[in-house]
């Protein structure tokens, strides 16, 4: 069907399941505002773009799908920095579809121009300045594949003015193909075999629960491995919610904000076991004395993760998706003997928590 840009877009939205996205208007989106009025495309008005941008964040870490936020050229754009950035520290999938001024204007320093890809280059896993509309399906396609796949973050779609306006015989892409974005999910099964066996050793070991549980919605794992098991949980702040914290085995959140028995756990482990987290200093405070008598594993969908803070001596890279079914159902095996072996040091550290709670 021939639509223009602006109405592309809207059909590029559906096509991606989008049921609500959250903007501010101005000049150099009106062409799309008219877009989903006319297709009474459910839309949330913010007092501001950064109302926008957070509230897209919001609305992707509670729902679990793809946040999308519009704003208009330079300031509209400009004010969604700090959101961006937010997202992609916290790897939350969201992707921002700006306005730029037309094309033939670009690089001319006009009305409210601002080098947008140029600004969010450092805080967003990609983005796109689009100067023809016949690049749009394609480039919504991968924007949305980007985003919500591997380490999540948010992409930006930055689009000249007059392309909202042109017209496009609409198809949508059915495939991706990205070249140098190739998804490993799997990783390698002896990095778990060699922690199992750190495991069977280990006398006090503590489960480290991060933001990437959340993401990857594998909870239901980590509650398997505290029945399995009997280790203690301590979460970060993007992990909470993991685990109920009225379990016993839940010692709340660790670091500069967390529960005393979660910190004096972490201190005193031999064995710490981080799933999806990224070490921040509100967690280590002074790396040099962060854990400083335990060996530390490290599942991670990222590779760079690893190392990048505390050293790992047991590096798992891949999904959790993959590892942790396959880390909990190695454990399974010798479950009951573990528990056993625990005994001691989860009734240390439950004594702990009964003397020092949080109210």
């Amino acid at each position: 069907m021939r639509i223009n840009g602006a109405q592309a877009i809207i059909e590029c939205l559906k096509k991606e399941n989008v049921n609500l996205v959250f903007g501010y208007p101005g000049g150099a989106v009106l062409t799309l505002y008219d877009a989903l009025y006319q297709n009474k495309f459910p839309h949330i008005l913010t007092k501001h773009e950064q109302g926008a941008i957070h509230a897209a964040d919001g609305y992707a870490r509670s729902s679990g799908k793809v946040g999308v936020c519009f704003a208009t050229s330079g300031p509209g754009a400009a004010n969604l920095i700090t959101g961006i950035a937010t997202a992609n520290i916290d790897s939350i999938p969201i992707v921002c579809i700006t306005g730029q001024v037309a094309t033939h204007l670009i690089g001319k320093d006009s009305f409210q121009e601002a080098d947008v890809c140029g600004i969010t280059a450092p805080v967003t896993k990609h983005n796109y300045l689009i100067k023809k509309v016949s690049d749009l399906p394609r480039v919504f396609k991968e924007a949305f594949h980007i985003s919500s796949t591997g380490r999540p973050g948010p992409v930006v779609i930055d689009i000249a003015k007059d392309v909202f306006e042109a017209e496009i015989d609409f198809e949508y892409p059915t495939e991706v193909n990205l070249r140098g974005y190739k998804l490993q999910k799997d990783g390698n099964t002896d990095d778990i075999d060699t922690l199992i066996e750190a495991v069977k050793t280990a006398e006090k070991p503590v489960l480290f629960v991060g933001g990437g549980v959340i993401s990857s919605n594998t909870s239901a794992y980590i509650k398997q491995l505290t029945e399995i098991t009997g280790i203690p949980v301590v979460e970060s702040l993007m992990g909470r919610g993991s685990i109920p914290c009225d379990q016993l085995e839940s010692l709340g959140m660790v670091g500069m904000h967390g529960t005393y028995t979660a910190n004096m756990a972490v201190m005193e482990c031999d064995l710490l076991i981080a799933l999806g987290a990224r070490f921040d200093d509100r967690v280590t405070g002074k790396v040099s004395e962060f854990a400083p008598n335990a060996k530390i594993a490290h599942f991670d969908i990222d590779s760079a993760e690893i190392n990048k803070n505390v050293h790992v001596d047991y590096p798992v890279v891949g999904d959790l998706r993959w590892s942790l079914p396959l880390f909990t159902a190695k454990l399974s095996i010798i479950g009951a003997q573990l528990k056993d072996q625990y005994k001691p040091w989860r009734d240390y550290i439950f004594e702990m928590k009964h003397f020092n709670p949080l109210l």
